[in-house]
């Protein structure tokens, strides 16, 4: 049976809160460390060697460091490329810890996922407001002829390639707006705004994930579901700050806010 939109949106929201707090969720990153910083390979608190190659990180580690690979006591070197499943199944652990390999532009780097990080067990809910379908409204994605790449600002202050597939243009508050947006593929769009409420009444930039377009581009722009960018969680996240013309002039008062 089809469940309304209010039903769908309380079980967005709790699936929201399960995916936050999860042991290996965006509140136990507790370091994203580069490896080019590190000329001698030592990453804080992490043992072993951490050192990139160009193809890779090698790692070289003793058994008395603790650490595992494939979730076997380890020891020697081994050559490690970008983990992309969940962080959970990180190839390197270390305890409870998970150590994920990534590469952002050629530059490689290790983030620690900790369980027992402070923010996890801090974590008191997030702030959002109740659903209203007001700020649900269609929307139209017009692709643009080739990718766009634009050198982008991020939140640990370092400038990146971040590349826009369109513009998403809808009606709200009795104007026509416009969103520059991301895609993967034929995947849901991605839209990093900014609003009147940024920086004040809610998070200084919002994400929002409307659904694939169909064939004539049509989608729903629902507000309600605006959500906070995981650098919200942790500092130690990447997230790309909203691109030109991706602040509104009017205060989207939806979806998610604050955390408490």
């Amino acid at each position: 049976m089809a469940i309304d939109a209010f039903d769908a949106w309380k079980q967005w929201r709790e699936k929201r809160e399960e995916s936050v707090t999860a042991p290996y969720g965006p509140l136990a990153l507790t370091g994203t460390h580069w490896i080019e910083d590190r000329p001698e390979g030592r990453l804080p608190d992490i043992p072993g060697i951490w050192l990139a190659d160009g193809e890779g990180i090698v790692l070289t580690a003793a058994e008395s460091d603790g650490l595992q690979v494939d979730r076997r006591p380890f020891a020697g070197e081994i050559r490690l490329t970008a983990d992309t499943g969940p962080e959970a199944a990180a190839r390197v652990s270390l305890g409870e810890k998970r150590l994920v390999v990534l590469v952002r532009e050629g530059i490689w780097g290790v983030r620690v996922y900790d369980p027992g990080a402070e923010a996890r067990r801090a974590f008191r809910g997030i702030a959002a407001t109740e659903y209203d379908p007001g700020w649900s409204v269609p929307g139209r994605f017009t692709p643009y002829e080739a990718q766009r790449v634009l050198r982008l600002g991020n939140a640990d202050g370092r400038t990146r390639g971040f590349a826009l597939a369109g513009e998403l243009s809808f009606t709200l508050a009795g104007r026509e707006r416009t969103l520059a947006v991301a895609r993967q593929g034929e995947g849901p769009l991605w839209a990093v705004f900014a609003d009147a409420t940024s920086g004040d009444t809610s998070f200084r930039f919002r994400f929002l994930y409307p659904q694939a377009p169909d064939a004539q581009g049509r989608t729903t722009v629902d507000f309600n579901r605006a959500q906070l960018p995981p650098c919200a969680f942790a500092d130690h996240f990447l997230c790309p700050l909203p691109p030109p013309g991706n602040t509104l002039d009017t205060a989207v008062e939806a979806g998610e806010r604050t955390l408490r």
